[in-house]
């Protein structure tokens, strides 16, 4: 059975059983902060779960992309070194929000696996939970009972906490589970070993399968259970472990899933996969993992670009960037890969899963010039770390040292992304080991610091008002009378601040790049300044540094008025530079983010070159002649998504859009949007673009202001033209005046490097003359008035007419003072001498510090007056 028709006959069978099928949310997450990516198939369900949302589909399926690599669920180590581990995977789901409950689950998931599917019966086992006595939690009887009409009871198998009882987090909802486990081992390895014994003990062909968890407590801040209003069902299949069942195949990776990447892979590499039994040949098997890895890895790259998320240094954007890396690192060591070959697999996914996730086809080339940037800047930085290593093997050895310290290797691992293995390697070539402890130790510290910056301690909400949703009236009003409905205490390094929900709120959270709403809520002329808010789980969450003295009374919230009308003339501005910039560079152009505040906009946006002057221009008149045309806000709150497409307003992949959403419509301009907008364009006043650069390959970014802002700008910019008239005397054409000035100080100092070279000369003469001969070697010193360059210059050019030297000059320009030693490359390598080992030491005579490399080095200082004694000593060491 092909993938394909997995997923499809999975769907088509939930369908069947009255579930909606909905797509897969977006792998990267936007709107919650407990969560970087989707990690289950359940997290886009979330709200639901908790209460927070209204139900509308009571069954729903779906098959949703998840990514693995960060936080609690870290598969990252484990992909490629065994067969079913992923970072990017598919996990195939149906839910019951409060409808079906145990019954349905066990009974369907049966009779898909062995009525749809055909599995074999005899191969498979299912888990219960048994109980734990420590939190007052009975075995799974009624589990047990269910699994009995189906299977027979010597295959139901009892599961402790860890492997039986799902939890969503530290804190939310939870229960028992029920896991279906697969026994793919050959019929003579059956009849050897009970697959029983085998289950949950990491068996690379007794694997679990599918888990059905049956949601029926809420895990509270003091660790205590809850019982749900109304129990759930929340099922995850590993789609790709399924395949590997369903195929006949040992290993995921030998499914129709990777072996099309595996293939390509196979086609740069000019290497085979398991062309032999990898575990009685080392070298197959390093390929095989190598292999593996980087098929498994451009699944994760591709489809987070697609869903929106560049690689970066921070955030997902960096959990990105690692896994890329991650991956050049294992074709470049392990398989000679040695230009960019990621971005060559693009083709090869989009062609495999278009289909099924159309945003790899229509992303596709965005993807590939990401990528390969992305490359071309890891391969430069691979080929800085391996001369790093080189340098710091030659030092110690140097020093007669013959162990590399546990910190430069783990600058090695974090700054240049050298795995201990490779960097050990190198290491053997100088004949030395490696400071594992002390590698492990500086690993553990940064881990440590990590968690240490992103520990959150939240409590559980204090509910003061029951209330079925917690409504947005922002868009029309920024005051109204409001109740606390609940509150949470939340304390973020060593900091208490409190989040607070309102019965309604005139607040608008941050969101679509805009930035949250800032101002109080008032009672009894008591003011309790709210200082910023946000979205999560569908809450919108006020944040204050304080609780008011009364909790229960009826307040005045008041937003941040003046604020709220520069932030929503900048948001406009965004929606009005987006059109602006599809028309004058084509219809490719698309956003790929924002940040919108009350100072500033900044846009991000698809293509593939630098943007010129003059196109820069055509997007700033089209924008403000937009304004000026003054274009009321038109606004649909209430519009079927489908309806929304069929007007022709823009949707951004990565987005997940509800099936009615807000359509907002300045001019041409159409776009769905939650923001905060100006009542009419003109209101923004004046629209003026302050930078325009590269994010990524193939991503741009505008820096604009509006408004104030821009009228600042401008009559800055007007001064500072008035001032430079000014300087030059008033001319009646200013930039011929600039031309004729830089023409003449080009002239000016051409004669100025003229004289300087004249100078170097006669000092190089002078200089040569007083060397010394000291143990068959020259020593040249000198001190000299010279720049850095000119000396420079001169140790060049000794070097290329003397043997046998060691050239020292001090030099001075001023209060600064310089050393720079040049040694010639026979002393280097016969007498072990190096420049930059000796710098060190004599820049401390002119206050100062330098190094370099082992011929030519470098060291500055505060202090002229130590230069002689530097030369002295540097003499004395010959």
């Amino acid at each position: 059975m092909k993938s394909v028709d997995i997923r499809k006959a999975f769907l088509a069978f939930f369908e069947s059983k009255g579930h909606k099928v909905v797509p897969s949310a977006p792998m990267v997450i936007k709107d919650d902060p407990t969560l970087m990516f989707t990690n289950a198939g359940m997290n886009q369900f979330k709200d639901l779960f908790l209460g927070n949302s209204a139900i509308k589909d009571l069954r729903v399926a779906n098959s949703q992309k998840c990514l693995r690599v960060s936080g609690k669920h870290n598969d990252l180590e484990e992909v490629g070194v065994d067969t079913y581990h992923h970072t990017m995977f598919e996990m195939l789901g149906n839910w019951s929000f409060g409808d079906y409950f145990k019954e349905e689950a066990i009974e369907w998931a049966w009779e898909l696996l062995t009525d749809i599917y055909k599995l074999d019966k005899d191969r498979l086992y299912v888990t219960v939970f048994e109980g734990d006595s420590s939190e007052n939690l009975k075995v799974d009887q009624e589990a047990i009972d269910l699994w009995k009409q189906h299977i027979a009871e010597d295959r139901i198998l009892m599961g402790n906490k860890k492997d039986n009882f799902w939890e969503m987090g530290d804190v939310g909802p939870c229960g028992p589970c029920s896991e279906i486990h697969i026994d793919l081992r050959s019929a003579e390895e059956r009849m050897k070993t009970d697959g029983a014994t085998l289950v949950n003990m990491d068996h690379p062909q007794v694997i679990e399968i599918w888990n059905l968890v049956f949601m029926q407590y809420n895990r509270m801040k003091d660790q205590s259970l809850v019982p749900l209003k109304s129990t759930h069902i929340d099922t995850g299949m590993g789609f790709e472990r399924l395949a590997m069942a369903l195929q006949g195949k040992t290993s995921n990776y030998d499914t129709d899933i990777f072996m099309p990447l595996i293939n390509k892979i196979e086609d740069l590499s000019g290497l085979n996969y398991k062309p032999v039994d990898e575990d009685k040949h080392k070298q197959a098997l390093e390929i095989n993992i190598a292999m593996r890895v980087i098929a498994d890895h451009i699944r994760a790259i591709a489809f987070s670009i697609a869903d929106g998320q560049l690689p970066s240094n921070n955030g997902a954007g960096y959990v990105i960037r690692r896994i890329l890396r991650r991956a050049v690192r294992y074709g470049y060591q392990t398989l000679n890969l040695k230009e960019p070959f990621l971005c060559r697999l693009v083709p090869t996914l989009a062609n495999q899963m278009g289909e099924a996730f159309p945003e790899l086809n229509n992303q596709k080339m965005l993807i590939e010039k990401v990528i390969r940037e992305e490359e071309i800047s890891f391969f430069r930085t691979l080929e800085t770390g391996l001369k790093r290593i080189d340098q710091i093997c030659i030092n110690l050895n140097a020093e007669g040292k013959k162990e590399v310290p546990g910190e430069a290797v783990f600058e090695l691992y974090d700054t240049y992304g050298f795995p201990v293995d490779l960097t050990n390697l190198i290491a053997q070539g100088y004949e030395m080991t490696l400071d594992q402890e002390g590698f492990e130790k500086a690993l553990e510290e940064q881990k440590n610091r990590s968690r240490k910056a992103a520990e959150t301690d939240t409590s559980d909400w204090v509910v003061l008002k029951e209330d079925d949703a917690e409504e947005f009236i922002g868009y029309d009003y920024t005051e109204g009378d409001v109740y606390i409905t609940r509150y949470r205490e939340v304390t973020v390094k060593d900091k208490t601040i409190y989040q607070l929900v309102f019965s309604y709120t005139p607040f608008y959270p941050e969101g679509g790049g805009q930035i949250g709403d800032t101002g109080y809520i008032e009672l009894d002329g008591e003011k309790t300044f709210i200082f910023d808010t946000k979205k999560e789980n569908n809450l919108i969450l006020h944040f204050a540094k304080e609780l008011p003295k009364v909790l229960n009374g009826r307040f005045k919230a008041v937003v941040n008025s003046a604020k709220r009308k520069l932030t929503s003339n900048n948001h406009t501005a965004t929606h009005l530079v987006h059109a602006a910039l599809r028309t004058v560079l084509g219809e490719h152009v698309e956003q790929k983010g924002s940040l919108v505040t009350d100072k500033s906009l900044r846009f991000d946006f698809s293509h593939f070159s630098k943007v010129t002057p003059e196109e820069i221009k055509q997007v700033e008149d089209l924008v403000n002649q937009e304004i000026r045309a003054n274009h009321e806000l038109e606004e649909t709150r209430q519009i079927p998504l489908e309806k929304a497409r069929e007007a022709g307003a823009m949707m951004l992949f990565g987005e997940k859009y509800a099936d009615v959403v807000r359509m907002i419509k300045f001019g041409d301009s159409i776009e769905l949007c939650g923001g905060i907008h100006v009542p009419s364009t003109s209101q923004i006043g004046t629209f003026k673009i302050i930078n325009e650069g590269s994010v990524a390959a193939g991503i741009r970014r505008i820096e604009a202001i509006t408004s104030e802002a821009a009228d600042q700008y401008i009559n800055d910019q007007l001064d500072t033209l008035a001032s430079a008239k000014e300087t030059l005397k008033n001319p009646k054409d200013l930039t011929k005046a600039i031309h004729d000035l830089l023409e003449q100080n080009s002239k000016l100092q051409k004669e100025v490097e003229a004289l300087k070279k004249e100078q170097a000369k006669g000092a190089k003469d002078e200089i040569l003359k007083n060397a010394k001969e000291i143990n068959g070697i020259k020593f040249i010193s000198a001190k000299v008035a010279l720049d850095a360059a000119s000396v420079k210059d001169i140790a060049y050019q000794i070097k290329g007419q003397e043997d046998s030297f060691f050239f020292i000059v001090g030099s001075y320009d001023g209060p600064k003072a310089m050393l720079t030693i040049m040694i010639s490359d026979d002393l280097v390598k016969e007498k072990g001498l190096h420049a930059g080992n000796i710098i060190r030491e004599l820049a401390k005579e002119i206050g100062g510090g330098g190094g370099g490399q082992p011929f030519f080095a470098t060291a500055g200082g505060k202090n002229p007056d130590g230069i002689e004694n530097a030369l002295t000593k540097a003499e004395e060491l010959l």
